[in-house]
């Protein structure tokens, strides 16, 4: 997908330099960081709460039986 950024010229210049010594284009670069900082975003998110339901009432397999559990619905 093709997009524009506004990129402060030194930047651009580490960017451009960075791509040449590497032999990669700017664009692989970028998609790069990018991905890096959605990665440590989702590895910074807290765990989500984990906690036991206890047994269960009904096997969700069986139809009739969850049928009946729901109390005919």
């Amino acid at each position: 997908m093709k997009t524009t950024f506004n990129i402060h010229a030194t930047v651009m210049a580490e960017l451009t330099a960075e791509a040449a010594r590497r032999e990669r284009a700017m664009s692989d670069l970028v998609e790069a960081a990018l991905r890096r900082l959605r990665q440590e975003r989702f590895s910074q998110m807290p765990p989500l709460p984990a906690f036991h339901g206890g047994e269960e009432l009904v096997d969700i397999a069986d139809r009739d039986a969850l049928d009946r559990e729901m109390g005919g619905r």
